[in-house]
C-alpha cells in the first residue's frame, strides 16, 4: 500500500518570486497551495507575546439603534461590531479634520463593507 501512496503524490511545484505583495496576494487568490506546499510537513506555531491591537469596551445602545445597526450590517454581510467600528472611525476622522487635528492612526474604513456607507453624517458644525 505504501507503493499507491507514493504515485498519490506529485511533485510540488516551486513557488515564484513576487514582485510585491499585490502580486503575491493575486497569485495565491486564483492558486491552490496543495500545489506548492506539502501541509503534511506544516507544525504548529504559537506566538505567546502577540498582543492583540484593540481593546475590549462595554457599550450601551438602545434597543432600537443596535437593531437598525445590525440591519445594516446584515444588507452589507458584515458583523454589527465591524460595521460600528466603521462608522465611529469615519466620524472621528471627520471631526478631526474639521477641528483641523488629522489623525495618522485613522483605520482604513471603506475595506471592512461592500456597499458605500450611507446615512453617516458629520454632527453640525458649532456655531
Amino acid at each position: 500500500m505504501p507503493n499507491a501512496k507514493r504515485s498519490k503524490q506529485k511533485a510540488l511545484k516551486p513557488i515564484p518570486q513576487f514582485p510585491s505583495e499585490d502580486a503575491e496576494r493575486e497569485f495565491w487568490a486564483t492558486h491552490d497551495t496543495v500545489d506548492y506546499i506539502d501541509w503534511s510537513q506544516a507544525k504548529s506555531v504559537v506566538f505567546p507575546n502577540l498582543q492583540p491591537s484593540t481593546e475590549t469596551i462595554s457599550l450601551r445602545l438602545p434597543a432600537p439603534l443596535l437593531a437598525d445597526l445590525k440591519a445594516l450590517a446584515n444588507e452589507r454581510d458584515v458583523p454589527y461590531q465591524s460595521l460600528l467600528k466603521v462608522f465611529l472611525a469615519d466620524q472621528v476622522r471627520r471631526e478631526q479634520a474639521a477641528a483641523g487635528q488629522p489623525n495618522p492612526r485613522s483605520l482604513q474604513t471603506r475595506r471592512a463593507t461592500k456597499k458605500p456607507l450611507r446615512g453617516v453624517r458629520a454632527s453640525p458644525q458649532k456655531r
